[in-house]
């Protein structure tokens, strides 16, 4: 896996400003993703299943996993979040908003903690014929990081078709606008939780953002989802 230091983070920076998310190429090898993927069936190491069609979320399954996290998880999380809560900080300042995210991620686990959310939120997800995921948030309490991760696992027209990534952002008093990706395998996407400043006429105002999978048509696709703050249950 490349490391969060070799990382352009003044050009990821401009991106998430302007965009809201940002594609990173090739950060995981492809034995890395293939050694996750064939964790898949290791029950010891996640702590719930989420079979998608029960609850309306769409059609495929996810696992949370449970504490500790496999080590590249675990280094990814810790690595990533202190570059992200400066762009996290930084959205807060613009628009006005009095969240104050901590420089390392150790204290903002702590911060989940002191408000009861213990339970990792980081989650893989598999994708069958057919499967697909709805626009959603992923939020699981009051303490919240704006900004997460999703590893691409499985290539796309080799391993699976159709599936693609999608973020929709909900402009107040506009129309929605659908981003459409299709990442590769190794592959990050930092996007936003849930909104983003824009910066208009009269200074910043705040967009809605969701994310979802379109359908796949053939084959498998396995992803990951690195969110950093802890839920309730």
């Amino acid at each position: 896996m490349k490391k969060a230091e070799e990382l352009n983070w003044e050009g990821i920076q401009e991106t998430m400003h302007e965009k809201g998310f940002c594609l990173l190429e090739s950060i995981l090898k492809s034995g890395e993703c293939d050694s996750l993927v064939e964790q898949y069936n290791n029950k010891d190491l996640y702590r719930k299943t989420i079979a998608m069609e029960r609850y309306r979320f769409g059609l495929g399954e996810y696992k949370y996993l449970n504490y500790p996290l496999p080590d590249l998880i675990q280094n990814l999380r810790e690595n990533f979040y202190p570059h992200l809560s400066t762009i996290a900080n930084k959205w807060m300042q613009v628009l006005k908003m009095q969240h104050n995210y901590p420089d390392r991620f150790a204290e903002f686990q702590q911060l989940c903690r002191d408000n009861q959310q213990t339970k990792p939120t980081v989650l893989i997800l598999k994708y069958g014929p057919g499967g697909h995921n709805t626009l959603h948030q992923d939020l699981y309490g009051d303490v919240f990081f704006p900004i997460q991760l999703v590893i691409f696992l499985s290539e796309p027209e080799a391993d699976y078709t159709g599936g693609e990534f999608v973020l929709l952002q909900q402009t107040p008093r506009a129309q929605s606008k659908a981003m459409v990706l299709k990442p590769r395998k190794g592959d990050i996407v930092i996007f936003t939780t849930n909104f983003r400043p824009v910066k208009g006429s009269k200074g910043y105002y705040r967009v809605n953002m969701k994310h979802g999978v379109s359908e796949v048509q053939a084959g498998y696709r396995y992803t990951m989802g690195i969110i950093f703050h802890d839920a309730l249950s």
